[in-house]
């Protein structure tokens, strides 16, 4: 319980202190002109108020990942506290500040556009195409969890297919409706389903006298159930994404950088909203924690959108387990459409397409929702079809998040600022990503020791790229003087 507090304590202290530093680096200017005022379209570019752009934000960023992907990382042991801890304070709301900061004084220009501005052309044509299939993985993916939740524990009897056709109906109906119409309604509804899931479930740490929450004194070892195909390192780190750094989220702050009227919002809508998921993810990281090591026979064999359930039903009334359900469906469908919405906005981006006509928008999210469509039935019809996505989703989102703090890197390097604050971050996920897709079985499946060498090759030869960059360019400023 004492780790857990400390924990919580030390997102808010990151929040209060470190994201001030960040905005002081930043140079945030409450004068400045923002795309909401200067670009207003009534469809994407339209101003609201901040509380509402936050709640937004929070749910945009939280999916299922800060729950399901803290359940499943918390397999791994107390480890998964410092991660979520120190991954959100120093590199996540870091990642999601500054990378929404960006798109917020460029005309809210979608992510690959601030990759190819600082990491060429090139770059900005994979990143492009690659953004999208991962946006639509994700309308995908937070299709399912919220359907088999949904049958699972309040429609038993209804065919399979109907909650997912329902849910993707709204999806097409938020991606092209203008924002403030349905996502901007329906939002603090779920916003409200949402943190009530995280207040129960955090409750139930001090009022149910049976609960004891694992210290980080008692050791930090590896306690997944299959440790040694799973080791700490890169595993526990691709697991939990979303609750301590996450590249979809930085797909999501366009979204709303487009509907800021002040740069002083950036702080607590960014770097907030990643703090406020940070907390969901430790609270279900915790919970998970106490049923992996004091329940184990409740745990065997479930996934962890079923261990949601199980947590539910094992603290709750009937009826607060039906609220803590539905906080987290509302939290996976809150991803899924904006998620299809980015990748239709990524592709306007591309082709130069005005989204302020319908006709123009439905032209351009019908191959989206084609897409989305025909890989949500595929995680229906194969029995392994989810956890294939889902795994390369896992590695693909951490990915996006290690070229984006590559991005923003040179963004800070070309103005002077102290890039350190994203090096750090950008090297350490460039470890992460190389060794999991050389150690894991869904990449090379290469012996360990040969695995943290060959990425350890790949960490050195970014460092190196990157100052050797930063030399030349250095030499052409001088030439220039």
């Amino acid at each position: 319980m004492i780790t857990f507090i400390i924990s919580v304590a030390l997102l808010l202290l990151g929040y209060f202190v470190y994201s001030k530093i960040i905005e002081k680096i930043l140079g945030v200017d409450p004068a400045r002109a923002t795309p909401a005022t200067t670009m207003a379209d009534g469809v994407d570019y339209v101003p609201m108020k901040p509380w509402r752009i936050f709640l937004i934000q929070f749910l945009n960023i939280a999916g299922v990942g800060p729950i399901v992907g803290a359940i499943m990382g918390a397999q791994f042991g107390t480890a998964s506290f410092l991660w979520i801890v120190f991954g959100c304070i120093l590199a996540g709301a870091v990642h999601d500040f500054i990378a929404g900061f960006v798109s917020l004084r460029d005309k809210g220009c979608s992510l690959p556009e601030i990759h190819g501005r600082y990491l060429g052309n090139g770059t900005k044509q994979i990143m492009r195409y690659f953004t999208v299939i991962l946006m639509i993985l994700v309308g995908a993916v937070f299709v399912k969890t919220p359907a088999q939740l949904l049958i699972t524990n309040f429609t038993p009897d209804w065919q399979i297919w109907i909650w997912p056709v329902i849910i993707f109906v709204y999806y097409m109906l938020a991606t092209m409706l203008p924002i403030d119409k349905l996502i901007g309604r329906i939002y603090p509804i779920f916003g409200i389903l949402l943190l009530l899931m995280a207040v129960f479930v955090m409750c139930a740490f001090f009022f149910r006298p049976e609960v004891h929450l694992t210290e980080v004194w008692e050791g930090l070892a590896n306690r997944h159930p299959k440790a040694d195909t799973n080791p700490i390192f890169p595993m526990m780190f691709v697991s939990i994404a979303c609750g301590a750094i996450s590249g979809f989220h930085a797909t999501q702050s366009p979204l709303m950088a487009r509907c800021m009227v002040n740069e002083k919002q950036a702080r607590p809508i960014f770097y907030g909203a990643m703090i406020a998921e940070g907390i969901v993810a430790l609270i279900w990281a915790a919970a998970a924690t106490y049923f992996f090591h004091d329940k184990a026979d409740l745990c065997a064999g479930k996934s962890g959108d079923a261990m949601v359930g199980v947590i539910a039903n094992e603290w709750f009334t009937p009826v607060l387990a039906v609220v803590t359900v539905l906080g987290v469906i509302a939290a996976a469908i809150t991803s899924g459409d904006t998620a299809l919405r980015s990748a239709r906005l990524i592709v306007a981006d591309i082709f130069k397409i005005d989204q302020k006509p319908i006709w123009k928008r439905f032209l351009v999210a019908m191959p989206v929702f084609l897409l989305a469509g025909a890989i949500l039935v595929y995680t229906f019809a194969d029995a392994d079809g989810f956890q294939t996505i889902w795994r390369y989703f896992a590695w693909a989102n951490q990915l996006l998040a290690m070229v984006t703090l590559w991005a923003i890197t040179v963004y800070l390097t070309l103005r002077k600022k102290p890039y350190i604050i994203t090096l750090i971050p950008a090297l350490f996920m460039t470890m992460v990503c190389s060794t999991f897709i050389i150690i894991s079985d869904s990449g090379f499946g290469l012996p360990h020791t040969l695995s943290y060498i060959l990425g350890g090759v790949v960490t050195l030869a970014s460092c190196v790229w990157f100052f050797a960059w930063k030399a030349k360019k250095s030499e052409k400023l001088r030439e220039k003087v």
